[in-house]
C-alpha cells in the first residue's frame, strides 16, 4: 500500500470521527450520519488496499 494511499484513507476516517461528533454535539442527524459514511467509506478502501498489498505477496511483486 502506498503511504500517500494510507495517510488519505485514515484523514478519510478522522474526517468522518469529527464530523459525527459534531452531528452528536449538536443534535444534527444528517451530520453525524455523513461522518459515519465517511468513516465507513475510509475503512472499505483502507481493505481494499490491504487487499492489493496481500495479493502482491502472493504474486511475488
Amino acid at each position: 500500500m502506498g503511504h500517500d494511499d494510507k495517510v488519505r484513507n485514515e484523514a478519510e476516517q478522522l474526517k468522518g470521527k469529527v464530523k459525527e461528533w459534531i452531528g452528536d454535539k449538536t443534535d444534527n442527524e444528517s451530520l453525524q450520519a455523513e461522518g459515519m459514511r465517511d468513516q465507513a467509506s475510509g475503512r472499505v478502501k483502507q481493505a481494499g488496499e490491504h487487499l492489493k498489498d496481500a495479493a502482491d505477496d502472493v504474486t511475488g511483486r
